[in-house]
Order: C-alpha cells, then structure tokens, then sequence
C-alpha cells in the first residue's frame, strides 16, 4: 500500500552525516584521482569520476532536502516536496553519462593498453573502499524514505562495488601482469551504474510524471467510491503521488436521488483512508440532473 502524508520522517535527521559524508567523498576523490594518474590506472581513475559523482549527488541531494522543507506559499501552493524526485533524477542522470564515458574510456584503453602500477591501485582502492562503506552507512537509514538520498546512496553502494573490482584488477596486474584486466574492470563498473540507474529512473519519473502509485491500481480506488452507499457513478478521476509518500486523490461525485451529500461524501473519504490508505482527498459533488455532460471517467 502507498504511504500518505500521514507518515512522518524527521526532516532534521541526517542532516550532520550526510556533510560528513560529502567531506569523505570529495577527500577521496582527490586521492584515487592523484593514484590513478600515478599508477597510469583508468579504472582508479574512472572509480575517481564515480567517486567524485557521489560527492556532487549528495550535495545535491543536501540541497534538496533543504529546500523540501520549505513551507507552501503563494507561488509553490504544493509545497517543494517535489525537488527530492527532481534532484534525484539529475543523480541518476549523470550516473548514466558518466556510466556511458567510462564504457567509451575502457574500449578506446583495449585497443591502446597503458603500463598500469599495481600496488598503488591496491592500496588507493582499498581506502577508497573503506570510505565508500563509511560513507553509505551513513545514508543508509535515510535512504529507505527517501528516494532522492537513496540515488546518492547508491552511488556510493555502485562505488564501492567499483573498489572491488580495481581492487581485483590491481591484485591480477601484480600477480600476473594482465593489464587488460584494468579496462575490464573499468566495463564492469560502468556496467553497473548504468544497471543501476535505468532500475531506479522509472520511480522517480512517476512521482514527477504525477502517476498513480505503483502497488494502487485506480480501477480499484474507482470501484471502492462507487460501492460507497448514495454514490450513483464517479468521474473525472485523478490519482498521483504528490511526492514519494503522499498520494493524493481528486474526483467528482454523481449523487444518488436524495442521498445526503456531507454524508456521502465523508463516507467515501473514510472507506478511501480505511481500504486504500488514502487521506489527502478532493470530492466535487453533482447531482445526477445536473452531472457533467459525457464526463471523462479519468482524467478530463
């Protein structure tokens, strides 16, 4: 069932960690950058890119979550809940370019190979992967609520994933001087994140596309308002999610013959909240002489 604006998060919480988490992202960024160059390692490096992504997606999502708090006013009467979804689709947007780049990078190293440092891609890479661990339990909590911290959560969850994979390109150039193994981790990383981001993209396109949302099927809202007693028929129907855990409701209501109609009404809000967890509902009430003329049942 879909959350409604009922469920409460702090929007205070996380604030702290995830500034210390956009520290540790960008300190690590310098490193991996300085030893990729070093060890002449484009996975070291294409991790760096990542890694530097990571710290520009949590100042976004920093940023956002600022900006989300904002009360309604008179130019934003929703409020700016919403920035969340958008911030999270430029993350997962520039995942996808990056992702993209690196794919380009590791073909173009196969057919030009490069002298590759093995130990210093060891080491860097496994601090980078302590960070990357660090920094996304850190945001772990926050991002089960919140899909705009959930795509810089995994960020860094695709980072660390990225660390491994230099990690074990490294150990292999060491043991035995496989240098193709450096592009070849470079693909695995970037085949991930794109993974990754075209898994998570359609979520956040809902929320600002304002569909239903997923796990509600309309037919089935429609059908609990018109088994309400007094409700003769229901049209012009709009269901969206007005951010990640509000849904909200807008529809007009064709009265039986003598229904009461503030009963009616707020009986079709009670059985909306009790069945479908629906609270944030608009019900525009008609009479059947004087209903809208070949209404829309959904949509207008």
């Amino acid at each position: 069932m879909p959350h409604d604006h009922h469920h409460h998060i702090d929007p205070e919480a996380g604030d702290a960690k995830v500034a210390f988490a956009i520290a540790l992202n960008m300190a690590l960024t310098l490193a991996q950058i300085v030893g990729g160059v070093i060890a002449g390692s484009l996975s070291l490096i294409a991790d760096a890119l990542h890694n530097f992504s990571d710290a520009i997606a949590l100042i976004i999502a920093f940023g956002a979550r600022k900006i989300a708090r904002r009360p309604a006013d008179a130019q934003m009467t929703f409020g700016y809940g919403r920035i969340e979804a958008i911030a999270a689709l430029v993350n997962y947007t520039t995942l996808i370019v990056i992702g993209l780049y690196l794919v380009f990078e590791a073909i173009m190293r196969f057919f030009d190979p490069a002298p590759v440092a093995g130990w210093i891609i060891v080491v860097v890479a496994g601090i980078a992967l302590v960070i990357d661990l660090a920094t996304a339990a850190l945001t772990y909590a926050m991002s089960k609520s919140s899909v705009n911290i959930r795509a810089a959560f995994l960020h860094n969850v695709a980072d660390a994933l990225g660390s491994v994979a230099v990690i074990a390109a490294g150990t292999l150039v060491i043991l035995f001087g496989w240098t193709w193994v450096d592009p070849a981790a470079t693909l695995l990383i970037a085949g991930y994140i794109l993974w990754q981001s075209a898994r998570e993209m359609p979520a956040v396109m809902r929320i600002l596309m304002l569909a239903s949302p997923p796990g509600l099927e309309t037919a089935t809202v429609i059908e609990t308002v018109r088994a309400t007693p007094g409700v003769a028929s229901t049209h012009h129907v709009h269901l969206w999610m007005m951010g990640e855990h509000e849904t909200a409701l807008d529809a007009h209501l064709v009265l039986e013959p003598g229904a009461p109609a503030e009963a009616t009404r707020d009986a079709v809000k009670v059985r909306l909240a009790e069945i479908h967890h629906l609270h944030h509902t608009t019900l525009e009430l008609e009479s059947i002489d004087r209903a809208c003329a070949a209404p829309c049942l959904i949509g207008h």
